[in-house]
């Protein structure tokens, strides 16, 4: 995989330099398992570059990260995970970009086989969350209504779409720093993005342990906003995907009541004139949409 080449390899001169990891952890208020994270890290990728992003904590998670050797990028105050994640990205020096969690639910002893993934040709690997992981029963139906809403918008198939256990080409990484949001949905962001861009996307399953401290994210909140950045992604990259349904719900409207009005009354009226042409003003939405993002990505190939 990564290993170095012996000294002594009468091929090592003509290897290829083996590719720098660098391992991102943002954290906020995460001294209780910071520290046996980073340890464990350090086992696995004992040459990997470990950056931790304390995120605004208010309890003693830098000073445990430095202490256990990590580069720490510190914020002032606390911006978000998705900005946490930006920063690590922005500051790590490898060619390799690991993200996983410091809070214990992720293992790193599973790093390897995601690392593995990116050598089969993958340009991003993530920890797909198995049945029996740490979720709760209301996040874990969540999690199938966006791993579904996903896989249709993108129209790839989309194991886990929230999973930050994450392993990507640095490169192509940074290409959509501009798109991540600063809070907890950036692994939404960054996975719709890979598909729609046409890069490859492996999921490698994982399970996630109970994490150590308190949970940062708010089910209702933060779930309406993997809502709204599933349908901000879809429409910048497939926005048929998202109209053209509307349009013909309104269209199947439109027929329903004129059918009703015509057994009824004998006559087609405003309700239906309405729906009609609100199904085909969303439709000619949506066309127009599709091609101003064929033109945006003719442009950027340029």
């Amino acid at each position: 995989m990564r290993s170095n080449p012996a000294p002594n390899s009468a091929n090592s001169t003509n290897s290829a330099p083996a590719e720098k990891i660098s391992v991102i952890l943002p954290a906020k208020d995460e001294s209780l398992a910071i520290g046996q994270t980073l340890a464990a890290i350090a086992r696995v990728l004992p040459s990997a570059e470990i950056v931790v992003v304390d995120d605004g904590s208010v309890d003693d998670t830098a000073q445990i990260a430095r202490q256990a050797g990590a580069v720490v990028v510190r914020h002032p105050y606390s911006k978000g995970n998705g900005s946490a994640v930006k920063s690590g990205a922005r500051a790590a020096s490898g060619d390799t970009l690991v993200f996983l969690d410091a809070d214990g639910q992720h293992d790193p002893a599973d790093i390897p086989r995601l690392l593995a993934r990116l050598d089969e040709g993958h340009d991003m690997a993530v920890g797909a969350r198995q049945a029996g992981s740490q979720a709760s029963l209301g996040r874990s139906i969540a999690n199938r209504f966006y791993n579904w809403l996903a896989s249709y918008m993108t129209g790839h198939r989309v194991e886990d779409l929230t999973s930050g256990f994450r392993a990507a080409r640095a490169k192509k990484f940074r290409e959509f720093l501009y798109l991540l949001p600063n809070g907890f949905s950036y692994p939404t962001t960054i996975t719709m993005a890979f598909f729609r861009a046409g890069y490859s996307v492996a999921y490698e399953p994982i399970h996630a342990a109970q994490r150590i401290g308190k949970s940062h994210i708010r089910l209702l909140r933060d779930g309406l906003r993997f809502l709204l950045i599933i349908f901000k992604i879809g429409t910048l990259y497939s926005p048929l995907k998202l109209f053209l349904p509307f349009s013909l719900l309104l269209f199947a409207f439109g027929t329903g009541w004129y059918a009703h009005t015509y057994i009824g009354q004998g006559r087609f009226t405003n309700m239906s004139a309405l729906f009609y042409t609100g199904s085909i003003v969303v439709f000619l939405m949506g066309l127009i949409s599709e091609q101003i993002t064929g033109l945006m990505y003719k442009a950027e190939d340029r």
